[in-house]
């Protein structure tokens, strides 16, 4: 899955628009459908390090929209083992390094296509090797998980292990105690969530904080209230949503924030109707594809992100999506 950008662009700020706007949904599966089909073009090798990712937008999107056979199965799992490591982990691409973020972005496709079962049969180890892989880059004393084996920490990384293990049905490979005491130390007087303790809260690490005390079952950790005003408070006038105070609106916070409110039960708290015609206005009504705000180029991160936050506001046609 290539996650070059284009061609197509988002409808122009100001531009003339349909009467009525609507969910291109032929066109974004063959957008994606094509993605692997451009390897003729640089940014298609210059964005390797990001090939698994891709594939899981890819794929998460196409079952969004309700065509989840539109990529070949069996090439998806054959590309995914072919990125695993004797370690247990995968790399972005075959002879990448392991990174925490990738084996995630692994672990959701085989369980998006079902195929688990496979990691035993044909990969380097089982499952029970990659909770292995992704356990060992806990940091024991404090709970904070390490992307790789170089040590860099974000909350990002923590989230991900958690959602993975769990996926896995792994989680008692790991402390999740402490996983959640180090959660619970990187909360904000706003209510937010930062990528370590005392950081800037951001709507990203915010869905990766709570994401990871809801699969522990301990959002009651959280100031809903506080944290609520905070998310309802990144939408515009133009219906978008940013990921902190002054920014600019970018589709992908259409599911990093939504999903976050989701969670907390606060949905309510954001104009549903604005943030819908906001994402629909970012797609290429002609080629298919989202960007991250009218006028950009399409990609496949905006494009699953935009399909997901629609998802959350039960746009119609769209299936339903788990916002952890």
């Amino acid at each position: 899955m290539s996650l070059v950008s284009g061609p197509g662009r988002a409808q122009v700020a100001g531009g003339s628009l349909p009467d009525e706007l609507r969910l291109v949904i032929a066109k974004h599966v063959n957008y994606i459908q094509n993605l692997d089909k451009r390897k003729d073009e640089l940014e298609y090798w210059l964005t390797e390090h990001l090939r698994l990712n891709g594939v899981y937008w890819g794929l998460t999107a196409l079952h969004l929209l309700g065509h989840p056979d539109a990529l070949p199965r069996d090439q998806t799992i054959k590309f995914v083992l072919s990125c695993q490591h004797e370690s247990g982990g995968f790399g972005p691409a075959p002879g990448h390094d392991a990174h925490l973020l990738y084996t995630v972005s692994a672990v959701q496709i085989l369980v998006t296509v079902d195929a688990l079962d496979e990691l035993g049969q044909y990969g380097k180890t089982g499952r029970e090797g990659v909770g292995r892989y992704i356990a060992q880059l806990q940091n024991r004393d404090d709970g904070s998980f390490a992307g790789d084996e170089w040590g860099e920490t974000d909350t990002r990384f923590l989230f991900g292990a958690l959602n993975a293990l769990s996926l896995l049905r792994l989680l008692s490979y790991i402390d999740i105690t402490k996983a959640v005491s180090y959660v619970h130390a990187c909360a904000n007087f706003d209510g937010g969530y930062g990528v370590s303790p005392g950081a800037e809260s951001h709507a990203g690490q915010i869905f990766v904080c709570v994401g990871a005390l809801a699969i522990a079952e301990r959002l009651d950790l959280v100031d809903k209230d506080q944290l609520g005003s905070w998310l309802s408070e990144r939408q515009l006038d133009n219906g978008g949503l940013n990921g902190r105070p002054e920014k600019l609106e970018d589709v992908c916070y259409s599911w990093w924030v939504m999903s976050s409110l989701a969670m907390i039960g606060k949905l309510a708290w954001i104009d549903r109707n604005k943030l819908s015609n906001f994402i629909l206005r970012c797609q290429d009504p002609e080629l298919g594809g989202i960007a991250d705000r009218p006028g950009d180029a399409v990609d496949v991160f905006h494009t699953v992100f935009g399909i997901a936050g629609l998802s959350l506001v039960d746009y119609p046609e769209l299936k339903p999506v788990d916002p952890i």
